[in-house]
């Protein structure tokens, strides 16, 4: 798993140190990161590609705050027989539109289940 991402202020040091005749080893050791981190950044700035953090990949924030988890749990107590989809839908009413999949998630987080009545659901 990734950390957060160098400062851009430690960033332009780097790059600074080696525009002033220090090697990559001696940049990595002075500012403590990797060589690698060091022959990155020396070669995004030869590019011209700047030095600004790039988007990390993978699954965005969640679009349902732990603010809200309270009004998720009145939901699925109130509507228990609803699906995923129908909830998704009663919560894009008086909420930010949420996936069914983050609907899921949010629901399981919170330790809820969503059994039927067995009425022909």
């Amino acid at each position: 798993m990734r950390g957060r991402p160098y400062s851009l202020d430690l960033r332009e040091r780097i790059v600074q140190a080696l525009e002033h005749g220090l090697t990559q080893q001696d940049v990595a050791a002075r500012f403590s990161v990797g060589i690698a981190t060091v022959e990155r950044y020396a070669r995004r700035v030869r590019t011209g590609r700047g030095l600004q953090p790039t988007p990390r990949p993978g699954r965005p924030v969640t679009a349902l705050p732990a603010t809200e988890l309270d009004d998720l749990r009145s939901q699925v107590e109130t509507l228990p027989d609803l699906t995923i989809a129908e909830h998704v839908a009663v919560w894009c009413v008086h909420h930010t539109a949420i996936s069914a999949t983050t609907m899921s998630r949010r629901i399981e987080q919170l330790g809820l289940t969503r059994k039927k009545d067995g009425v022909g659901r």
